[in-house]
């Protein structure tokens, strides 16, 4: 029915009616499957069972993208749309306090822009905040909430009691939740502040105060739940002036709808982006890589999982280790009949189970029905585990155990250090997910998610006190990085556990933390059943091929030494869509006027790929284009890709310096065919790097193909932008001067060989310098761009005439014509943005021993003072040689 809207249907009741409606089925009819086996039949056999689980491949986690969450550079807040919020006209809004103050200047700022602040002291039990809140609630609608728990450090968590951490975890996140949930229907905005450090814990230092990932996790949920709402989830940095940190809660309320994690430092916004991390070779393990083995401790909490024991069953193959393995289901018997009947034969153990039910006097209903299905898979899981630990040559040791219980959880950990004394690898991959949103979420249904997570977390490290552990593997999922509607507590305990995996690289380097963030599994696992495939493909989410999701915590512990967190997923659609068309910027905010000839329309700050900006070239009107053609087809210079990087990055910081880019690999050319113009898209998603920003940078270009009503969009180029607060230190070499008697190239000579029409004829005469060549610059060349009045940030023609010396010395000396493939680094060191170079500017390119087609190279002016730096140029050369007139002259002067 295409007129039905999901807003119609919050919960599984609203569905119920719909289908009884629909259907006829009245409340209370029963429909049970008759079994087809009847209980006691001897055809169930007591032999012993042998579950297996899917293998994992190393080959198909290569397949799949590794990426991980990085702090990105948001625009300024003045750069920013409204948000629509309003604070002015007596509304009233919630101020749960902090106990640094911070509350305390933001109810002063609330009131000078006429908001009245209803305020909620810390430690507030949470039937009395209930209370409160149904007080105010019966004078009027809250219009939004400050919650500001998250701003309190709880302190070194082995400094806690199972206890304190309890009602940590209670003031900052449950409590929220019991608010948000109270004050529902009045969908109010959600302010939070948090302590992790300003980068949400996604900087090499680590996250500080952890327990503030909860109430992240919380507001990221929540906006999924209520898109209409501002949500914001503010990181703050260490201060004591109060002031201004309430002025940077109240400014956020109002301006930026487009992102929700954002945090402050020095003065500069960032949000959470995502970025492709690949792993090393599978020969060439990094070093501080984890060694997998015999000697290897490993203890796996939640091991009755289908997806756990396969995981399990795969780093036991590898290593044939000892395992401890932890979970609420009871040992299971290899013997027990109704286990093998589950393997072999898993609709006639339903029916078994119906007749069973019914024989207690019970109704045999669909759900109970499957809760006695979930046991028998949970032991059939356990029991694959045990097996595959023993089959590879291990030692399994299963304990059965609540994870909240912190005195069943010491004795185990007790035994674990008798038989073992160290854990190498810690897998908490305990837990469970119940989907239902905020108003339908029962307290009891809320704690018993969170704690099963946090708890179990708590305890385990707790009872396992001075034991060493060498690293720790967190389960977290998509939903805690990016929210999901229905998680709130899903969400929040696993964003806590990857703030507490960060937290980690401060309070216990010697611990290798990691934490996943996993997509819904296919073939396996819960995601697999129902509509649940359906409904994912609707949304464009990729499920996770089992053999790579199996294989993955193998590949990410003995592949490198990364520490931290990791999106496991392919295409994440809706998950990781946006909140706003422009990504919360205001384009006409950035003043583009004077950013050089790369830089077109302004288009959003995209939360994952940064500033995105679209410009459309046309080949009859620039320069570079109609004089860079490869057979007659105008193609863009890979040097204007790099300056297209460098002006796009600083566009959100222009009074910084471009000083390098880095990493650049020309993929494939931007072809220009039979003249027509072409839209080019820059990304630059800027990230901090010590004292540098980094801009990661990517230029793409769609071209409708003939046949086709979908544009194929293509990557062209790749690279990094290094940006600095200070101007590069000078370098002064020795001038380079051709001798009286060195041969010499014409311009003719090289031009025979290049492409290049008159303004991309950079070389005005070239020569060998020992083992190297070098190239002085034309003078009185024509304009590179139009409006030639355009500044560029890197001089692309001085970059131009690096890469043509090194193609002459290529093809005089190995007889080929070849084009730019990769860049290292490009150092920007002398001022090459104030006007035209000086006559009598040097390139010279020296090749690398032993590396064909790869040269370093400098730019250097008549006095010796260097403009750029060119370091690991590597070429591709085009097929076919070159003929006799052409290379002759070239071989005569580049050749020994």
């Amino acid at each position: 029915d295409d007129s039905l809207s999901l807003r119609e249907f919050p919960t599984l009741t609203h569905v119920i009616g719909w289908i009884r409606e629909k259907t006829g089925i009245r409340p209370g009819t029963e429909v049970v499957a008759e079994p087809a086996v009847a209980p006691g039949s001897p055809s169930v056999s007591a032999q012993a069972v042998h579950p297996t689980t899917v293998a994992g491949d190393l080959d198909a986690v290569d397949r799949m993208p590794r990426r991980v969450p990085v702090p990105t550079l948001r625009p300024g807040l003045d750069q920013c749309i409204p948000t629509g919020v309003s604070l002015a006209d007596r509304v009233r809004v919630v101020v749960m306090r902090d106990e640094g103050g911070v509350s305390d200047a933001l109810v002063k700022r609330l009131a000078k822009e006429g908001a009245t602040a209803l305020t909620v002291d810390p430690g507030t039990p949470t039937e009395q905040l209930l209370e409160m809140l149904d007080g105010w609630r019966s004078d009027g609608e809250i219009a939004g909430v400050y919650w500001l728990a998250g701003l309190d450090d709880e302190g070194p968590h082995d400094a806690l009691d199972l206890p304190a951490w309890r009602e940590a975890l209670r003031r900052r996140v449950k409590a929220l939740y019991a608010t948000m949930r109270r004050l529902y229907d009045d969908s109010p905005f959600l302010v939070t502040g948090t302590r992790l450090g300003g980068f949400h814990g996604y900087d090499d230092a680590g996250a500080t105060a952890p327990m503030g990932g909860a109430v992240t996790g919380f507001a990221k949920a929540y906006k999924r739940e209520r898109p209409d709402a501002l949500v914001k989830a503010v990181d703050l940095p260490l201060s004591r002036k109060t002031t201004a940190l309430a002025e940077l809660l109240v400014e956020e309320t109002l301006r930026d709808p487009g992102c929700v994690e954002v945090g402050h430092v020095a003065g500069r916004r960032f949000g959470v982006g995502l970025a492709e991390r690949p792993f090393p070779p599978q020969d060439a393990p990094t070093e501080g890589a984890l060694t997998l083995g015999p000697d290897s401790v490993v203890l796996v909490t939640g091991a009755a999982g289908s997806i756990v024991s396969a995981i399990t069953a795969d780093l036991a193959t590898a290593s044939g280790g000892t395992f401890h393995l932890l979970d609420l289901t009871p040992e299971p018997d290899p013997a027990d009949p109704d286990l093998r009947q589950y393997v072999e034969d898993r609709d006639g153990l339903k029916s078994v189970l119906a007749a069973r039910i019914k024989e207690r006097g019970e109704r045999p209903t669909p759900v109970a029905i499957e809760k006695e299905l979930t046991r028998y898979e949970r032991l059939t899981a356990a029991l694959a585990a045990i097996d595959a630990v023993g089959a590879a040559g291990g030692k399994p040791h299963y304990h059965a155990v609540d994870l909240t219980d912190a005195d069943a959880v010491a004795r185990v950990m007790d035994s674990v250090r008798a038989t073992s004394g160290r854990i190498d690898v810690l897998l908490h991959a305990a837990g469970l997910e119940i989907s239902r949103a905020l108003p339908d979420k029962e307290p009891g249904e809320y704690d018993l998610v969170l704690d099963v997570k946090s708890d179990g977390w708590f305890n385990v490290l707790a009872a396992a006190g001075d034991m060493p552990i060498g690293a720790t593997v967190v389960f977290s999922s998509v939903a805690g990085r990016f929210g999901n509607a229905g998680q709130t507590d899903y969400s929040a305990a696993n964003d806590l556990l990857c703030k507490i995996t960060s937290s980690f690289r401060r309070t216990r380097p010697s611990t290798r933390g990691l934490a996943l963030d996993w997509t819904a599994w296919g073939g396996i696992g819960m995601a697999t059943r129902g509509s649940i495939p359906k409904i994912m493909e609707m949304a464009g989410v990729e499920t996770l091929p089992p053999e790579a999701g199996v294989a993955w915590i193998r590949r990410e512990l003995t592949a490198h030494a990364f520490r931290g967190e990791v999106v496991v997923a392919g295409a994440l659609g809706m998950m990781a869509a946006g909140y706003d068309p422009a990504g919360g910027l205001d384009p006409a905010s950035l003043d583009t006027a004077g950013a050089g000839p790369l830089v077109g329309d302004v288009a959003e700050a995209n939360l994952h790929d940064g500033l995105v900006v679209r410009t459309t070239l046309d080949p009859t009107a620039q320069p570079f284009l109609d004089d860079h053609r490869i057979d007659g087809t105008p193609v863009l210079p890979g040097v204007m890709g790099m300056e297209a990087f460098a002006e796009v990055a600083r566009l959100l910081v222009p009074d910084w310096h471009v000083v390098a880019v880095e990493d650049v690999d020309f993929r494939t050319p931007v072809k220009f065919y039979r003249d027509e113009p072409r839209t080019v898209a820059v990304t630059a998603r800027t990230r901090p790097e010590g004292e540098d920003l980094v801009a990661d940078c990517r230029l793409e270009a769609e071209r409708l193909l003939p046949g086709s009503d979908v544009p194929q969009r293509t990557l062209h180029f790749t690279g990094s932008v290094r940006l600095s607060r200070q101007s590069p230190e000078p370098e002064q070499v020795d001038p380079v001067t051709r001798g009286a008697d060195a041969p010499v190239l014409t311009p003719e000579d090289v031009y025979r060989l290049y492409f290049h029409g008159p303004a991309y004829q950079v070389v005005a005469e070239g020569w060998r310098v020992g083992g190297a060549a070098a190239g002085r610059l034309a003078t009185d060349l024509p304009a590179n761009h139009e409006p030639p009045g355009q500044p560029t940030a890197l001089a692309p023609r001085l970059v131009e005439l690096c890469f043509q010396v090194a193609g002459l010395w290529e093809a005089g000396r190995e007889g080929r014509l070849a084009l730019p493939a990769h860049v290292d680094r490009l150092r920007v060191v002398g001022d090459v943005t104030a006007g035209s170079p000086a006559d009598g500017v040097v390139a010279v390119a020296v090749p690398s021993a032993g590396a064909a087609g790869c040269f370093d190279c400098h730019v250097l002016d008549p006095q010796g003072r260097v403009l750029l730096r060119l370091d690991g140029y590597r070429t591709i050369p085009l097929p076919g040689g070159l003929t006799d007139d052409v290379r002759t002259p070239l071989h005569r002067v580049m050749a020994d």
